[in-house]
């Protein structure tokens, strides 16, 4: 044989070889061309080619698409950093697509981006986004809002932190085109680094799924259907026990992350894998059946390590980080027996959030073979979504006893997020910008009710309250204008000087003839203001109006400091005629404090109403307001101790239920804060400014409608949507006001993160994440007890509940704070306890029910009741050193 022979033989061997292995390559991966394929580099003068050979558009390529009223375009003035073994599976995912973040398209007002679509169905839409430095632009201040058609993707959306972030959609487009809006909030901008739309396979999301339902909901067939009418968005994308999987080799471009931060318990589970040769498809169209996900996922999964302990304990778990509330999902779970010798030989359950989603399940009789791919959809609906905001994906060992090997297995897991009755992807506000925030009609039956059930056992305690009023009445209650003086709480003390007493009678004939703006405010009816003060006698108290003497200013005018001859401190606050606002404010605290009497509210001294002066007087508060002592200049005695701050929340508390309760109608604050909670010498609280308050709805109306005022920060969201007035308003407010003294921060601090700003919403994050230490006032690291916090946090977290219908009565939110005090105390005096073990006297704390509390409360007020000056003495008047 010639050597021109031998090399003819050789390339034929060679050729033999290798054709098989490159066919069998192309049946492993197969290639999917979707008819929309439209890939975009935003703000690059060049097209960028990644590493998985797909070409991204440059700007000018992609001009058409785009619909702006400013062709603004950015670039980064840093590359990133090269790929490192310390990043997190997701960083590296990001990673091969970093040349997409080098650039960036900018929108100073509203723009789109349109593509025409060849074949309706569902659509990727890929959006990239990096706040790079730039020296012309902040990225990180950026906030906007992206929809698609109908649906909104993000609402509000900033990237504070310089990391890449991609957002992944599959959304069902059924029209020949589709336009991508972005628009930026006031003063902001809106930018994108990168866009994909591309064409999905027609049967990657089916259209039904199985119903994820509690045992105690009994539906015929367990299964969904609707899936077609909403878009998703990927939450997460899980190879189970496998490596990461980079878009290159995934058919479809998805990449997948590994499992290690969402696998709970290392020590249960045991990875298992095998060659991506051995996985089988199942069904005609083996081509189709492989995009649902690459062989890679199916060859490996995780195992139980002990299978033969059938108990949830034992049970392998992943836990999944979700969005709050208003959302359903799609579970995709990917299983692949690969662990078993024969057929029939593995039968297991899998629950989701603790409900069982599938119970013995066996993957032979679904696949009819080993080592074959399968996968199933579950539907978890918003109502099975926990509090902590997390999905629980469990596998365990089927209680079948007829199985031949008692395990449970898991391959891949992969999480969508539903757009939910708004039509979004991000809140609960449809793309018309209304709330569609509508709670399930089970809450809405188990509310009535919970309301009817109330609302016998209130009428119960009204009738036991009259009776108990009606004997004790005084025996001149024949003789007073109304009913009121004997069924409030508090009477009006009986020598409190009136209107139409002697001592005004002088004042009366020297100002008869003139035109005062203000006297129709301190008619007859108005009989609790206490005696009156000539301008004379205020002018001098504050040296005539000193600006020195200013202690606060609000919409009504300002308040001054005055000393009266005697030496007694006095705050006067001085309207001011001109101001609209100020007048409608200053009538209102004058019709509300004329009427009402509480230790733990502002009382009225006397007031002044010559020529068009509106002038209140209180007794000096020598401790000024609460927020003072949290995070402003401070009191004498330095930080307040946790003991004194619940003091002064059960004090801010009594005020605020006897305003909701004390009266017929009960009066709403309607700007409860800090600086409305004014302290006394002895730091007792009281609530003050009552310039915005409003009667509270009849018993025949749930609210009151009204226009939306209060204080950013503590304003009520559900009556800031609905502009529906309710007490549970004041009793959202007081939850900020709980966290602000627990926190001592103020409430709105924009000089923080982004997502630091609202402290509301930051703390009840990091309380549920289990980090609240870490925010609290580091005056009281290591001074509350663990019971006492846990009980406060629970009556706070409550309080801020986003409908008023969870939230707490402020009867209810006072019971907390006096049980908390009682646990605070109680640890206090672990010591004590301690000492009596072994001879000494420890102190006993007995929690009191609330109607002991309140009765309490009651012999306190008939105390108060023994004349006019004692009260006036005991009762050290509050006032507004800040304006609404």
């Amino acid at each position: 044989m010639t050597s021109g022979e031998i090399r003819y033989l050789l390339l034929f061997l060679l050729l033999f070889l290798v054709v098989p292995t490159v066919v069998i390559s192309s049946k492993s991966q197969p290639k999917f061309t979707p008819k929309d394929n439209y890939l975009i580099d935003c703000g690059s003068p060049e097209p960028t080619k990644l590493e998985d050979g797909r070409i991204f558009k440059s700007d000018k390529q992609s001009s058409s698409f785009l619909s702006t009223s400013e062709d603004v375009k950015a670039t980064a003035v840093e590359k990133v950093h090269n790929k490192t073994s310390s990043m997190s599976s997701y960083a590296l995912l990001m990673f091969p697509f970093m040349d997409l973040y080098m650039s960036a398209r900018i929108f100073p007002d509203k723009s789109t981006y349109s593509f025409f679509i060849s074949e309706p169905g569902r659509h990727w839409v890929r959006l990239y986004f990096f706040p790079m430095k730039n020296p012309d632009y902040n990225f990180t201040a950026a906030v906007f809002t992206v929809t698609a058609e109908k649906t909104v993707l993000l609402r509000d959306f900033s990237c504070p932190t310089p990391l890449p972030v991609l957002k992944e959609y599959l959304i069902n487009l059924k029209k020949d085109r589709v336009s991508l809006v972005f628009t930026p909030a006031p003063k902001s901008i809106a930018f994108i680094n990168a866009i994909e739309v591309v064409s999905a396979p027609g049967d990657l999301i089916k259209n039904t799924a199985i119903n994820v339902v509690s045992p105690n909901t009994h539906l015929p067939n367990k299964e969904f259907t609707g899936m077609d009418n909403h878009a998703l968005q990927l939450t997460q994308r899980i190879n189970v026990g496998g490596p990461l999987i980079l878009p290159s080799n995934d058919p479809l471009f998805r990449g997948w992350q590994k499992q290690d931060t969402f696998l709970k318990t290392r020590s249960f589970a045991r990875n298992v894998s095998i060659s991506t040769k051995k996985i089988k498809y199942p069904g005609e169209n083996k081509i189709n059946s492989q995009l649902v996900a690459p062989a890679k996922v199916y060859s490996t999964c995780e195992k139980m390590i002990n299978a033969n302990v059938a108990a949830p304990n034992f049970n392998i778990t992943w836990e999944f980080p979700i969005d709050g509330g208003g959302f359903s999902y799609l579970l995709r779970l990917h299983l692949c027996d690969i662990i078993s010798k024969q057929l029939n030989d593995l039968y297991f359950n899998i629950y989701v959030n603790g409900l069982d989603a599938a119970a013995n399940l066996d993957l032979s009789t679904l696949t009819s073979a080993l080592s074959t791919a399968y996968y199933t959809d579950l539907f978890l609906g918003e109502d099975f979504i926990h509090s902590d905001n997390i999905i629980r994906v469990q596998i365990g060992p089927s209680d079948n006893t007829e199985t031949g090997a008692k395990n449970a297995i898991l391959n891949g897991v992969e999480v969508f997020k539903m757009s939910n009755v708004a039509g979004s992807l991000d809140g609960l506000y449809s793309i018309d910008g209304l709330y569609k925030g509508v709670p399930p009609e089970k809450k809405k039956d188990e509310t009535v009710a919970w309301f009817g059930l109330v609302l016998s056992f209130f009428a119960i305690i009204v009738c036991a309250v009259v009776f108990y009023k009606w004997r004790r009445r005084p025996a001149d209650w024949h003789l007073k204008g109304s009913l009121s003086s004997w069924l409030l709480p508090i009477r009006t003390p009986k020598n409190t000087t009136k209107l139409n007493s002697s001592s005004r009678t002088g004042s009366n004939r020297r100002y008869s003839s003139r035109k005062s703006k203000s006297s129709n405010f301190f008619s007859a009816g108005t009989i609790g203001i206490g005696r009156f003060y000539s301008f004379s006698e205020v002018q001098e108290a504050t040296r005539n109006f000193a600006e020195k003497s200013v202690i606060g200013v609000g919409g009504f005018g300002k308040v001054y400091m005055g000393n009266l001859e005697d030496g007694t401190k006095i705050a006067v606050k001085r309207g001011n005629p001109s101001s609209e606002q100020g007048i409608n404010e200053f009538q209102t605290e004058i019709q509300l404090l004329s009427k009402l009497r509480h230790r733990h509210l502002v009382s009225l001294m006397g007031y002044c109403d010559e020529d068009t002066e509106m002038i209140l007087v209180y007794e000096f508060m020598s401790n000024g307001p609460l927020n003072d002592h949290l995070y402003g200049p401070g009191g004498p005695n330095g930080a307040l101790s946790w003991k004194r701050r619940l003091e002064i929340c059960i004090g801010a508390a009594r005020g605020l239920h006897y305003l909701h309760t004390g009266a017929a109608e009960g009066i709403i604050h309607r700007d409860v804060k800090t600086t409305n909670i004014l302290l006394d010498e002895a730091y007792v609280a009281k609530v003050a400014d009552f310039g915005l308050s409003k009667t509270g709805p009849s018993m025949e109306q749930t609210h009151v409608s009204t226009a939306v005022k209060g204080s950013f920060g503590y304003l009520d969201p559900e009556y800031f949507r609905r502009q529906q007035l309710t007490d549970k308003s004041d009793v959202y407010s007081f939850g900020v006001v709980l966290i602000e003294v627990l926190c001592a921060r103020p409430v709105i601090d924009p000089s923080l993160p982004r997502e630091q700003v609202n402290l509301a919403e930051w703390a009840m994050k990091m309380h549920r994440k289990g980090m609240l230490d870490k925010i609290i006032d580091p005056n009281l690291n290591g001074k509350i007890s663990t019971a006492s916090l846990k009980k406060y946090m629970e009556a706070a977290e409550k309080c801020i509940s986003e409908y008023g219908s969870d939230r707490p009565a402020m009867g209810d939110v006072l019971w907390n704070l006096e049980y908390s005090l009682q646990l605070q105390e109680s640890s206090m005096d672990e010591s004590d306890i301690e000492e009596s073990e072994s001879g000494g006297g420890g102190k006993h704390i007995e929690l009191k029910p609330l109607p002991k509390i309140l009765e309490e409360e009651e012999e306190e007020r008939e105390k108060g009741d023994n004349g006019g000056e004692e009260i006036l003495e005991s009762s050290k008047s509050g006032y507004s050193y800040n304006g609404s």
